[in-house]
């Protein structure tokens, strides 16, 4: 089944808002820093161990199908519901059609997991055969809860359905005009309307957002831009198809020629092939 997996105090993403207080940190590649009295190279334990073995799982388990990286915020439980049976429905509505009907087994459905930035990025500088400039590049400076999408296999309608149902279900939010940042901060700053009067708390509606930071797929990093234009690749079948068609073109056109030479055609398409060959030998260098 299709699901948001968590650990630790991700948990509370199943039932709850993230706080607008909790600290979010951008995913570093870099070696952390040296502190005296402390022994290296650094070894998790408990909780964090097991993060570190389970991103690690992740990201090596799924080096020949896409790994799409998120940035998410301010999701409630309904929301994320209904986020997970958005892309479930895309990725069934686009899943490859198999080579031979097998048993009826259920073909595999992405799955989604909240990460923990700090592990995460210990996980992705440990992870072999991979540019880490490049990753560098891909989370540079971005902060915020990160999560993982990982698709069962490699195919662009699938991924292209995907990335669709995803900016439906949480379209990117438009950026603030100075406008409205004035009013906010105008509003912050006003006096009350009954000094001493306790204000009465008014819940804030957020509007979950959803960003693509990049994608892993087949061992390469793909930025934002570069996942689209990935997602609009053709299938695997068409591909052997235009091959084949390739490999098969010069058959052809002997087999059309040969065809126009029977009959009457036969000497007229010698005598255009004799021309041809002493046309050929008078432009050689004497």
């Amino acid at each position: 089944m299709f699901g948001w997996r968590s650990t630790g105090q991700c948990r509370s993403w199943f039932t709850h808002r993230i706080p607008a207080s909790t600290r979010t940190y951008a995913v570093s590649l870099d070696p952390p820093q040296r502190l005296p009295g402390k022994k290296y190279p650094r070894v998790f334990k408990d909780k964090k161990a097991f993060q570190y073995s389970w991103y690690t799982s992740i990201l090596q388990t799924n080096l020949e199908s896409p790994i799409l990286f998120l940035q998410h915020g301010d999701f409630t439980a309904e929301r994320l519901r209904k986020l997970r049976l958005d892309i479930s429905i895309a990725a069934q509505r686009a899943a490859p059609s198999l080579a031979s009907p097998v048993l009826n087994v259920p073909a595999p459905t992405p799955t989604l997991t909240v990460v923990r930035t700090s592990i995460l990025g210990a996980a992705l500088r440990d992870l072999p055969g991979v540019n880490k400039s490049s990753v560098k590049k891909m989370v540079k400076d971005t902060k915020g809860s990160f999560a993982l999408l990982t698709l069962p296999n490699f195919h662009p309608p699938q991924l292209s359905a995907i990335l669709k149902a995803m900016g439906k279900s949480a379209p990117p939010k438009p950026p603030k005009t100075p406008e409205e940042l004035k009013q906010e901060l105008a509003a912050k700053n006003a006096d009350p309307a009954t000094p001493g009067k306790r204000m009465k708390r008014v819940r804030q509606i957020r509007t979950p957002d959803l960003k693509i930071v990049g994608a892993l797929i087949e061992g390469k990093v793909f930025l934002p831009e570069g996942v689209q234009d990935v997602s609009k690749l053709p299938t695997l079948e068409t591909l052997r198809s235009q091959v084949v068609g390739l490999l098969s073109s010069p058959a052809t056109q002997l087999a059309a020629v040969l065809s126009q030479a029977s009959g009457g055609q036969l000497a007229r398409t010698l005598e255009g092939f004799k021309k041809g060959l002493e046309e050929s030998a008078e432009q050689l260098p004497q």
